[in-house]
């Protein structure tokens, strides 16, 4: 084989108390294209976003390396080329797509699936697993880690869940947000996110009836509002109107999840680009070159 076009999805993560456990793919995509050749290392990057790295610390060109490394691929020169969709900074698992694409061209230049190994390989980038593993398999994620080996499980959403993400023109950083949290939250709060996240699962694949209160969240969002101010307005009014939503990852995107896609008129998104986008069921899909 001479090369892979790898095809990824964005992701929300979180969906309101599932921090770090629970995911779902959007249909929202980057393909990037992995040519072999005899010799170097070119990077084209092209879409929406291209203030990116162009050498070896480009993120996919390093999980694409960390890959082969594991497989024992050898790969003498790459042509890599990136079209870029999925918004950079904004809570929508570009980076987890970044190295999950990586990954996957190298498992298929190696004649392998992407399995447990692969996604522990892409967790490894970020330290968790939620992104990572939505991205990888698609559907709706549920991940945890024990001694830092990384775990999964695919769950297929229930038709009627139709996202919208509003996107902000603010950016995030997920460290400069996890800065943000607490080393210790009250009791009391733990456990309304216990309920929660186990309530989101039903929610999302069995119920989406439940999903308002399914979303709701004390375990992240409400220490996180100072570096995103305009996110939580925006899901309070959400909310207010009916609508189950949540900050999406690291934020400031935030994720709505309107009966039928559509968001209520009075719901004020002034200030966010609004965008419908599907459940991705397929996660990364991986195809030959030429």
């Amino acid at each position: 084989m001479t090369g892979v076009r790898v095809t990824v999805p964005a992701s929300t993560a979180n969906l309101g108390s599932g921090f770090d456990a629970l995911g779902m793919a959007l249909g929202l995509h980057d393909v990037v294209e992995f040519e072999v050749v005899e010799e170097g290392l070119v990077v084209e990057v092209s879409g929406d976003y291209t203030d990116v790295p162009t050498g070896e610390d480009h993120l996919v060109v390093r999980a694409f390396r960390a890959g082969c490394e594991l497989l024992d691929v050898k790969v003498p020169g790459l042509v890599l080329r990136c079209r870029n969709t999925i918004p950079h900074a904004r809570g929508l698992g570009s980076s987890s797509a970044a190295v999950v694409a990586g990954v996957a061209a190298a498992f298929a230049l190696g004649g392998r699936e992407p399995d447990t190994s692969a996604l522990q390989l892409a967790a490894e980038f970020e330290g968790h697993a939620d992104n990572a593993a939505a991205c990888m398999f698609g559907g709706v994620a549920i991940a945890w880690s024990k001694e830092r080996r990384f775990r999964s499980v695919r769950v297929d959403p229930h038709p009627d869940v139709s996202p919208v993400v509003l996107v902000p023109e603010q950016e995030s950083s997920t460290r400069t947000t996890r800065g943000l949290l607490p080393a210790r939250v009250p009791h009391e709060d733990a456990a309304f996110a216990a309920g929660r996240s186990a309530l989101a699962v039903h929610a999302l694949t069995r119920d989406p009836s439940l999903l308002l209160d399914a979303l709701d969240d004390r375990l992240h969002e409400p220490y996180r509002e100072p570096a995103w101010p305009a996110t939580t307005r925006l899901v309070a009014a959400l909310r207010a109107a009916g609508v189950p939503a949540a900050v999406s990852g690291a934020g400031p995107t935030a994720l709505a999840l309107p009966p039928g896609g559509v968001l209520p008129e009075e719901v004020d998104t002034s200030g966010f680009a609004v965008r419908p986008v599907p459940v991705d069921l397929d996660g990364a899909r991986v195809a030959p070159l030429g």
